[in-house]
């Protein structure tokens, strides 16, 4: 299993990005998916997760209300749209897989590389 996230980038604070997270193999649509982030001399963190249908989801108390997750299961992608950016959303994004709901990274058997966002002031 092969998971490539692409999206980041540089934003201004009030501004919007979209992330992509695209998985390789036929069991995409059998397991949960999450997004952590991390940012320099911090440990990750729990952003958002969504079951394997997508008509479930769960997010971190600072993005609630302004990022959405999302999936396209013919796709077999998994999506990140960030609104309303502030500068402390600025760090590394990194999608994940899961077997079950949860917000414990140590749980996610499979990562990305990760992508960068940057939130100017």
């Amino acid at each position: 299993v092969q998971l490539q996230a692409s999206g980041g980038g540089l934003a201004q604070a009030g501004g919007s990005l979209r992330l992509s997270c695209a998985a390789s193999g036929r069991t995409f649509r059998n397991y949960v998916m999450g997004w952590f982030r991390q940012a320099p001399g911090k440990e990750r963190e729990f952003v958002a997760v969504i079951d394997w249908s997508g008509g479930v989801t769960g997010y971190a108390d600072s993005v609630k209300g302004r990022f959405s997750i999302s999936r396209d299961n013919a796709k077999n992608t998994v999506y990140l749209q960030m609104n309303s950016l502030k500068p402390e959303d600025t760090a590394v994004y990194y999608c994940a897989r899961c077997t079950f709901m949860s917000r414990d990274p140590s749980l996610y058997d499979y990562w990305g590389q990760g992508t960068q966002v940057t939130v100017s002031s």
